[in-house]
């Protein structure tokens, strides 16, 4: 397991700034946040080697590209058998995300369909795996609070002060 990665006023800027201008290059959030581009490219890379930032992924919503059917499935699996549900559920192309969980219930996952039809195809694919024993599903309605991450990391308290001097100065 990673050790978290201390950040502060500067690095949440660059973030904020990422998140806001998602096609930005280097020299344009270097503008943004007022600091040197080497500062925002050393920063960038010691957020990526972290593992704070994840990935440059397009994020995709899968209703705009047709599948807009979709569900929240609750599994109850096999003593033991978490690798094996893994490996099953990464084989089925309905199956969005599925995260290990405490409670009733041991694996939660997203699905996706492209109809009521297409989402009963892929809760029997769940279904017929060999580790899953349950499932429960809920069909969701409508998004309430889409997919975000910065009101999360807005609650940080910064670990100390910007080393980058321009960056210090522009917030007094």
């Amino acid at each position: 397991m990673r050790t978290p990665a201390k950040l502060d006023e500067l690095d949440l800027a660059i973030l904020t700034a990422m998140h806001q201008f998602q096609k930005a290059g280097i020299l344009e959030l270097s503008r943004r946040t007022k600091v040197a581009r080497a500062t925002v490219q050393a920063r960038i890379s010691r957020m990526e080697e972290s593992g704070v930032i994840a990935s440059y992924d397009p994020r995709i919503d899968v209703t705009a590209a047709g599948f807009d059917v979709q569900a929240f499935v609750t599994l109850e699996i096999a003593q033991g058998a978490l690798d094996s549900v893994s490996a099953e559920l990464a084989a089925i192309p309905g199956v969005l995300e599925a995260y290990a969980t405490t409670g009733s219930g041991d694996v939660l996952c997203r699905i996706g369909a492209d109809s009521h039809a297409g989402l009963q195809a892929v809760l029997l694919s769940i279904d017929r795996t060999g580790s899953v024993v349950r499932s429960h599903s809920v069909v969701v309605l409508s998004t309430v609070v889409a997919h975000r991450t910065m009101p999360l990391l807005r609650t940080l308290t910064p670990a100390g002060t910007a080393k980058a001097p321009a960056y210090r100065d522009q917030r007094r």
